[in-house]
């Protein structure tokens, strides 16, 4: 059975929500350890830019593995 597009788009946005929490709970407690001292404010700026950065990279490699996926297909179906 397949996942519908809402699904999808449900399990995209929690697992974006969640992640940019663990990724601020993590600032806030591995920033002190190496004597990094900033606001609430920058930690959920830096937050955001590395969240921007986790879509980024999940995205090209979503593609990548689609596009290796299709061609895959093709040779295989190419050789009936």
């Amino acid at each position: 059975m397949r996942q519908s597009r809402t699904m999808s788009l449900v399990e995209a946005t929690t697992n974006v929500v969640v992640g940019f929490g663990v990724a601020l709970l993590a600032q806030l407690a591995v920033f002190p350890l190496f004597g990094i001292v900033v606001s609430v404010g920058d930690h959920v700026l830096i937050g955001a830019i590395f969240t921007v950065a986790s879509i980024a990279r999940s995205y090209a490699l979503r593609r990548l593995f689609e596009m290796i996926r299709v061609r895959r297909f093709k040779t295989i179906t190419a050789g009936r």
